[in-house]
């Protein structure tokens, strides 16, 4: 008799445990001269010498799988078991597969050129019309690098500016103030890592969500660092936020300029970096269109109404001078 004990590692324990532990049970009746006990995320087997050895190199396959897929059912874990091969799930432009398996891939052209360019350059600028995916490809990217462990940390961060409405009157503190703001950064989060993982490594600080201003005196290293909305940064905000990139890190900065919220004295950061590091070596610039725009189809018509609308504009103002 003997006994071992396994730490699940990089995997959500909900999806490996199975619906009242149901999965755990299938391994009990698959492996019946042990007897497996499951808590958190320890796994401990006690029992035949023989039988243990394959047990674990089972589990680890296991392990594997569901990190890979964010996925295990019952039949995955008897072709498993039994050395059979489980069904490949692939799909052309695959980035990551997101909660339940659910794949993410890289719709548009300029989402694969953004995730071309990411492998290429450590800093890159991925600009366009809100829908676009952007953001989305970004944070999928970031948690790629995370799973293959090309990154220590993923840091997500965003201005902090009012689009209409008045940070103070939020209710809340601080956090709750702000969270609004980052809500689109937990929302893509949520739709690729399972809960109960997100909450580990944000709990851990693995994964960091942070308002721009919090960025101030950092260096960021061993990370993907993604600044989003970066249209409405100053010139002095996006300066300090490039100029954070530590050793063996990679920065995305995504930005809408039509959509900027500054005041109309004061020019955007985004544009002038973009001017000032057009060329630079290790940089690479994605701009996408309303052809990427992957949300509803409504998005793309209203982002092109608008566009024909400020086109206008800009004719009559020329008209008149």
């Amino acid at each position: 008799m003997i006994e071992r004990v396994i730490i699940l590692e990089n995997i959500d324990p909900v999806i490996f445990y199975g619906v009242n532990n149901s999965h755990i049970e299938l391994l009990r009746t698959l492996f019946p001269k042990l007897r497996i006990l499951a808590r958190g995320l320890v796994l401990k087997a006690i029992g035949d010498e023989e039988e243990m050895a394959v047990f674990e190199e089972k589990v680890s396959q296991l392990t594997r799988y569901c990190a890979e897929y964010n996925l295990l059912n019952q039949e995955i874990i008897i072709d498993i078991v039994k050395g059979n091969r489980p069904p490949e799930i692939k799909q052309e432009n695959l980035i990551i597969h997101g909660v339940n398996g659910r794949p993410i891939i890289a719709r548009s052209e300029n989402q694969q050129r953004l995730v071309k360019e990411f492998e290429k350059n450590d800093l890159v600028f991925a600009l366009g019309p809100a829908g676009s995916g952007k953001t989305y490809v970004a944070i999928a990217l970031a948690v790629r690098a995370l799973k293959n462990k090309e990154a220590k940390k993923i840091i997500l961060s965003r201005p902090a500016v009012e689009a209409g409405e008045k940070l103070g009157f939020l209710p809340g503190d601080m956090k709750e103030k702000i969270d609004p703001y980052l809500q689109p950064l937990y929302d893509a989060l949520q739709d690729m890592i399972p809960a109960a993982r997100l909450k580990e490594l944000m709990e851990n600080n693995i994964i960091q969500i942070a308002p721009l201003a919090f960025m101030r005196g950092r260096t960021l290293g061993d990370a993907v660092i993604i600044l989003d909305e970066a249209q409405n940064t100053s010139t002095h905000q996006i300066k300090m936020f490039l100029t954070r990139m530590g050793l063996n890190a990679k920065m995305i900065v995504t930005g809408d300029m039509s959509q900027i919220d500054l005041p109309p004295t004061q020019r955007s950061g985004l544009v002038q970096a973009i001017e000032l590091l057009a060329g630079v070596p290790g940089i690479a610039q994605v701009q996408f269109s309303t052809k990427d725009i992957v949300r509803h189809k409504l998005v793309q018509r209203i982002v092109e109404a608008y566009d024909r609308y400020e086109e206008a504009c800009r004719r009559r103002n020329k008209e008149k001078e």
